[in-house]
């Protein structure tokens, strides 16, 4: 009966340590990243360390991270980048999948890791060659302001959003890895599934090829299918001018904007139609 009372003591004492505890901040605070790069979702999850006054890169153990020394690229169980579709990472492809980003810098060039088995977190002694996925190196650069708290960050977005970089900025370093993604054979199977589907599919189909400098005659046939669903919309008929125009059938341009100007009039709302083909009409009539 003696032993039972202690060891109710001992449990009761023990769960109203566990209710007792105080939350409080993390030293190193987790920082998450995410950005859809063409069609493809990358997030990276990481703990952010702080200088905190110390020497951060450098040669020698006087530096928190040295040079030539294998770094779990954090804190606490480091840093982990998720990414839905394969990438291409410096020019060589990192199928689709989650990775520990393992790091190994240098004055000149740094060793970008990314690690396949992620329940590594911070023992870096248990790392071993083949379950690394891929290694890049990449040239650092020096910083003008000190980043007190590590941050990664997903930067230089392309303006066709084919291409990225993944930067890592502390102390007063700066590290970027580019990436980029080949969305267009998905895109052209989806275009290939869908307009099967759906006849409006056909504009997104059309814009996508004349915007990304397609075969016209195709896009031009797209787009054809597209009013024929929609006769009224005025703004894919002034696109098949825009189209016309730029394969160099002025005739066939005048009157398909012709047709749209008529259309944006008779419509409630125009939404700025009405002056668009006014002012493609006066441009082909130069010509």
């Amino acid at each position: 009966m003696k032993n039972k009372l202690i060891l109710f003591i001992l449990l009761f004492s023990a769960s109203e340590m566990a209710l007792a505890q105080i939350a409080l901040p993390s030293p190193s605070s987790a920082g998450k990243v995410y950005a859809k790069v063409g069609l493809t979702d990358v997030e990276i999850n990481y703990s952010r360390p702080k200088m905190k006054g110390r020497l951060i890169y450098g040669e020698g153990d006087d530096y928190l991270v040295p040079f030539g020394k294998i770094w779990r690229t954090g804190a606490n169980s480091g840093t982990i980048i998720t990414t839905d579709k394969d990438l291409s990472v410096e020019g060589s492809n990192l199928p689709a999948g989650e990775y520990m980003i393992i790091t190994i810098p240098g004055k000149d060039a740094w060793q970008v890791i990314f690690y396949k088995d992620t329940s590594l977190g911070g023992n870096m002694a248990n790392h071993k060659q083949e379950n690394e996925q891929l290694r890049v190196s990449v040239k650092p650069t020096k910083l003008t302001e000190a980043v007190q708290t590590m941050t990664f960050n997903i930067s230089d977005l392309s303006e066709d959003n084919t291409k990225a970089a993944i930067e890592l900025a502390w102390e007063n370093t700066s590290v970027k890895i580019g990436i980029a993604t080949d969305f267009d054979k998905e895109v052209m199977a989806d275009i290939a599934n869908k307009t099967k589907v759906s006849p409006n599919n056909y504009a997104a189909a059309a814009n996508y090829y004349y915007n990304n400098g397609k075969d016209l005659d195709q896009a031009i046939e797209w787009m054809t299918l597209a009013i024929e669903a929609r006769p009224n919309a005025f703004w894919n008929i002034h696109t098949k001018a825009q189209m016309q125009a730029k394969k160099g059938d002025t005739k066939g341009a005048l009157a398909t904007a012709g047709e749209s100007l008529a259309k944006a009039k008779a419509a409630d709302s125009d939404f700025g139609y009405i002056k668009q083909n006014e002012d493609l009409i006066a441009e082909l009539n130069k010509k």
